[in-house]
């Protein structure tokens, strides 16, 4: 007998260590510079259940946002995406990640500079790691950005969620967001780049 999909909206309420959604579900980390412009690009995506932003790739356990961004711990501001893998493609994700950063720029996105703010794509098994190399390697041929790519690909390692008041932010302080977001640079890169701003 077929065994029915749970509905995306439930199965985002479920904790991951459920077996409705741990069956059904891949886990994906990107570094793409602030944590709260990153999520929304992820957050649109169909067949994304889950985003959660926080820290990972660094050396400090339990880390606060005030440590990260003194740039000492060695962690990436970083989002945590849980995807039905049935409905949205690694591959996919992998697009929204390259179209949603600067990849040229070394330790820092756009406004925003320090190692924190690095771009990586860290991959959680031998297929995502070939994906994501083999993503990298055509945007090379490409030269879509005339300098080289910078960006990491290396093994994910422990994902610390930020704190509470970072998750979601562009939608819970919209005024503070917007602002920091219309000049951070962001949208004449993508315009520049891909020909469109990308929110």
């Amino acid at each position: 007998m077929k065994r029915k999909l749970l509905p995306a909206a439930l199965l985002a309420l479920l904790p991951l260590s459920s077996p409705a959604l741990a069956a059904k579900t891949e886990v994906a980390t990107f570094a793409g510079g602030c944590f709260w412009c990153i999520q929304p690009a992820f957050d649109h995506v169909q067949g994304v259940l889950r985003t959660t932003v926080g820290y990972t790739g660094g050396r400090t356990k339990n880390p606060t946002y005030e440590q990260v961004s003194t740039g000492k711990t060695g962690h990436a501001e970083s989002i945590e995406v849980v995807f039905n893998p049935a409905v949205v493609s690694y591959s996919k994700l992998l697009d929204v990640f390259w179209t949603s950063v600067d990849p040229t720029q070394t330790n820092g996105q756009f406004v925003d500079e320090g190692s924190q703010y690095r771009t990586v794509i860290f991959y959680h098994d031998a297929a995502q790691k070939s994906e994501a190399l083999a993503s990298k390697a055509r945007l090379e041929r490409e030269k879509l950005f005339g300098r080289p790519i910078v960006t990491q690909i290396a093994p994910a390692s422990r994902f610390y969620p930020a704190e509470k008041y970072h998750q979601k932010y562009y939608l819970k302080h919209r005024a503070s967001y917007d602002f920091y977001h219309d000049h951070s640079g962001r949208e004449e890169f993508f315009k520049r780049t891909w020909g469109k701003a990308r929110r």
